[in-house]
């Protein structure tokens, strides 16, 4: 292998190492970051506006704040400075009574002289004060005397002692003479301000992500099969054009739906006229062994296409209402009693729930009796949250292969060893049961009950 073939190598591997390390800060980046529109548009506000406060207020005070502080202490150590050169060359002034007098009354400075030697021993300096690291520097720089100061005793002044030949001289200046005291103002202002933008952006995306919400809740009670009489187009451009086309798109599934339904009811009409008469000249022509026959095949067309309709026509037309499902199932149950099987139920949590009453209980129904041609004893479970209602019907029958238990579903399909078989033998019964969970939002599964059979799932959201 060249050089340059090892070079690539090495090369491939880090572009490697590098994107999957992307890939896992990118991925714990997202499960980090929040999920919602609201939450993610408040953040593409804030952060910007706490960035840009921020280096305003690193600037403000690494620049401007310190600069000024800087320059009022050089001038404040400047005035004693002065002070002191005054009190070398004129000691003729006797107590320095002119010296004090001057300084209080033209520099702002209240000065008196100690006896040599009274400097109080070092006191503790401040975790962080650019007053006190101002004022030492400029001290330093201008006097170059021994010295001794306290920025933190007195809230508004500030002492300075300096070791005279003769003498210690204290100074009490103001703090805000040499201290850059606007800053608090800067900070409740900048803060002040922020917190108003802040809330009128709340308030301007709340009303922005409102019609959002309501097109959301909308197009969910619409898969629930339930209706939204009070929704309509709200809010931006592009969010009213996004209702607009939920409008147009209800409103042609319910086209659909309603000819659906007018097209069937004149198959069902027509179908049922001609069975009517076969079943008149069937009694025309009285009791023989060959019109009894042909009355139960009869009867099993009427069957069948009872079957074929309900299954085409599936839910349409019954509206979503409250509900109480512990009541429901305890109808099952008191059915497949009569039909001489052994049944439990049980319903915890709040059993009202918005369905359809007709279909849903027919789905359940038909599950029900799946179960009860094929096992002996069931157990119906219900169970509600605050997300979802299941309902799980367990039997105790010889059960589905696991790699049948998606087949069954599909209509027309009839198998010897599958319970896809309704009463008329149309294998439509856990279809139409199927079809009705998924108008409500939900779905069935099929899997192994405790008790040695089947078990199907019904999921619906609430």
């Amino acid at each position: 292998m060249s050089t340059l073939d090892t070079g690539l190598t090495l090369i491939r591997s880090a572009s490697r190492r590098v994107s999957a390390a992307n890939g896992y800060l990118g991925q714990r980046f997202n499960d980090f970051m929040p999920k919602g529109l609201y939450a993610r548009a408040l953040l593409i506000i804030i952060v910007p506006m706490v960035l840009l406060q921020s280096v305003i207020a690193f600037v403000f005070m690494e620049r401007h704040w310190n600069t000024v502080t800087q320059r009022l202490s050089a001038a404040v150590v400047q005035d004693i400075a002065a002070l002191i050169d005054v009190y070398k060359s004129f000691p003729q002034d006797k107590d320095s009574a002119a010296l004090r007098r001057i300084a209080q009354t033209r520099l702002g400075l209240v000065v008196d002289f100690l006896g040599p030697g009274e400097m109080p021993p070092p006191g503790p300096k401040p975790f962080f004060s650019l007053l006190d690291q101002s004022i030492s520097k400029q001290i330093s720089r201008q006097i170059a005397r021994p010295f001794w100061i306290d920025t933190v005793g007195r809230s508004n002044l500030v002492e300075i002692r300096i070791q005279l030949d003769d003498a210690v001289m204290r100074v009490f200046a103001l703090r805000s003479a040499a201290y850059a005291s606007n800053s608090e103002i800067f900070l409740f202002w900048m803060v002040g301000t922020s917190t108003v933008l802040l809330i009128v952006a709340v308030l301007f995306l709340r009303n922005q992500i409102r019609p959002i919400l309501r097109l959301a809740d909308a197009a969910e009670s619409f898969g629930k099969g339930r209706d939204a009489p009070n929704f309509k187009p709200r809010g931006a451009r592009e969010v009213r054009r996004a209702a607009y086309a939920f409008i147009e798109m209800k409103s042609r599934v319910e086209r659909s739906i309603e000819q659906r339904t007018a097209m069937l009811a004149g198959v069902s009409h027509d179908l049922r006229t001609i069975l009517t008469r076969f079943k008149l000249e069937l009694e025309l022509i009285g009791d023989a062994p060959e019109t009894e026959g042909m009355r139960k095949d009869v009867d099993e067309m009427a069957a069948m296409l009872e079957a074929y309709l309900a299954f085409a026509r599936g839910d349409s037309g019954e509206q979503a209402q409250p509900t109480d499902m512990a009541a429901a199932l305890e109808e099952l149950r008191s059915d497949a009693e009569r039909h001489g099987h052994t049944a439990t139920v049980s319903f915890s949590g709040q059993p009202v729930v918005t369905v359809k009453p007709a279909a849903f209980k027919r789905c359940l129904a038909n599950l029900v009796s799946n179960a009860a041609r094929h096992a002996d004893s069931i157990a119906i479970t219900g169970q509600r949250d605050h997300r979802y209602l299941t309902v799980m019907i367990d039997d105790d029958g010889p059960g589905i292969p696991a790699a049948m238990r998606e087949e069954v579903f599909k209509p027309f399909l009839r198998l010897d060893d599958a319970r896809n078989q309704d009463e008329g033998g149309t294998g439509l019964g856990l279809a139409i049961a199927r079809d009705i969970a998924r108008s409500h939002g939900g779905d069935i599964t099929l899997g192994d009950s405790p008790m040695g059979g089947l078990r199907a799932t019904v999921r619906v959201p609430v």
